[in-house]
């Protein structure tokens, strides 16, 4: 089948033929004409099979036809959750569309909003957005959604992972009601399905692989080592495999710092992206990547949506991540559009539980290999013989009474209304007691040093305070 066979006009051939595309994926066999039909889409692939033309090649299409763009506002709305996924898509956006008299811009956090809301005042007919720089340019008036036809939720699932679900509510409520919505995801989880029912009308399903499955073009194995050496071995692997571009997905911002020190010790030419680093910083080091300039990207998870290399030899996992989903999303910045891969893992003893709830999820175990010179002190155990328990849902907080206080200071009455011995609660002071446990004297009064006796009431008989006391 060929791209002309799905009704696309003779432009975006044009702009598919320059690409060096020649025939379609099956994720874009199925959408393409669906889109072009007006119809709500709904649909699941592996990352690298070629979502992002599935989508943008018939909504540039749709858009050709229609009235002209308004100032500072837009006809179609791309979501994305990372920057470097905004960017990604802007571009194929602007590539596919170059023959086309449409305009496109992308806007996203980290970066000044002067620029971007210049690039909107003359209005946008495909805008590809971050939510939160976009409710920001919608509180400054820079963007207005009166004109929208199609909103595109793109890795809806990596959205709601990384907490966005509020703000997709938010723009929910200030789009048109009557709308063409397209959601692609990685993977279909419960809450992308219940995502879906409020947002689809009469959606096409489309899933063109198993769900939670990785690409058969990924070649993937272990390598068993301890957690001291993980390092040294990556090292070791660069520079004996004769690696010369390799993703590291890591966890955190300060081990993935730490360990682009330690490559660059070794003589390697290795950077960092993370969350912490500025756009700025992120384009140029991800630029010399691609370039070949870097040899090694080390890269948290943020990153492993938006990062798309062709033809990326190799990706590493140089520690496991702790959501099994996010394996997939990870190895998959490899084996992209029809080319073959590797995803390799380090995986020392402490991690075996992450490893087997990967193996579960992906439903493959991984071969394992030890590398000469760093064979593991402490084995990787068998995952067959790991239990991986599901995560228990949180219990419902306790709504405490009207009137009541907050739960610390509930407590605190509670400890001191305990009963004593002969059944009667303290009330108010206890008498101090000395560090061997005994009631402390109470202190006799004394000329300049009398203190106060505190009392509910005073005893049966006696004067009221402040009268003078009769000598004895």
């Amino acid at each position: 089948m060929s791209f002309a066979s799905l009704g696309l006009s003779a432009p975006l051939l044009r702009a598919i033929d320059e690409s060096g595309y020649a025939t379609p994926t099956p994720i874009q066999i199925k959408a393409i004409p669906a889109v072009l039909a007006g119809r709500d889409i709904m649909a699941a692939a592996q990352t690298g099979t070629g979502k992002t033309a599935s989508f943008a090649l018939p909504l540039l299409q749709r858009l050709t036809s229609g009235p002209q763009v308004k100032s500072n506002h837009i006809r179609a709305l791309v979501l994305t959750p990372t920057r470097e996924l905004a960017v990604q898509v802007g571009q194929n956006v602007a590539n596919y569309g170059k023959h086309l008299s449409l305009k496109s811009a992308v806007v996203y956090g980290g970066v000044k909003i002067n620029p971007q809301m210049m690039k909107l005042r003359g209005g946008v007919d495909v805008l590809v957005a971050t939510p939160g720089r976009l409710l920001d340019l919608f509180s400054q008036n820079a963007v207005k959604f009166s004109q929208l036809e199609t909103l595109v939720l793109d890795e809806a699932d990596r959205m709601l992972d990384l907490g966005f679900s509020d703000e997709i509510r938010k723009v929910l409520a200030l789009l048109p009601k009557r709308r063409q919505n397209l959601l692609f995801s990685a993977t279909f989880g419960e809450d992308i399905r219940k995502l879906s029912d409020g947002l689809l009308n009469q959606p096409l399903q489309v899933e063109v692989s198993p769900r939670n499955s990785t690409a058969q073009s990924v070649k993937q194995w272990v390598y068993e080592v301890d957690k001291s050496k993980k390092a040294a071995l990556l090292s070791h692997l660069v520079r004996n495999q004769g690696w010369t571009q390799v993703l590291v997905f890591i966890r955190t911002k300060h081990g993935a710092d730490s360990l682009v020190a330690n490559l660059i010790r070794d003589g390697i030419a290795a950077a960092a992206i993370h969350g912490s680093k500025s756009q700025g910083v992120r384009s140029r080091v991800l630029a010399e990547f691609k370039a070949n300039r870097i040899r090694v990207l080390v890269a948290t998870d943020i990153a492993a949506r938006g990062i798309d290399i062709s033809e990326l030899p190799l990706v590493i996992n140089y520690e496991l991540p702790k959501v099994p989903e996010d394996y997939i999303h990870r190895i998959g910045r490899t084996g992209r559009a029809g080319s073959t891969g590797e995803g390799i893992s380090l995986v020392s003893a402490d991690e075996v539980k992450l490893l087997a709830a990967i193996e579960t999820l992906i439903r493959l175990t991984l071969v394992r290999e030890v590398e000469n010179g760093f064979i593991p002190t402490h084995k990787v155990p068998l995952t067959r013989d790991v239990r991986v328990r599901p995560k228990k849902p949180k219990k419902p907080k306790q709504k405490l009474d009207r009137g009541a206080g907050p739960k610390m200071e509930q407590e605190e009455q509670d400890n001191n209304t305990k009963p004593r011995r002969g059944g009667k609660p303290a009330i108010g002071n206890r008498r101090q007691k000395t560090a061997d446990g005994r009631n402390k004297p109470r202190p006799e009064a004394g000329a300049g040093a009398a203190k106060k006796r505190l009392s509910s009431k005073p005893k049966r008989g006696a004067p009221p305070k402040n009268s003078p006391r009769k000598p004895r």
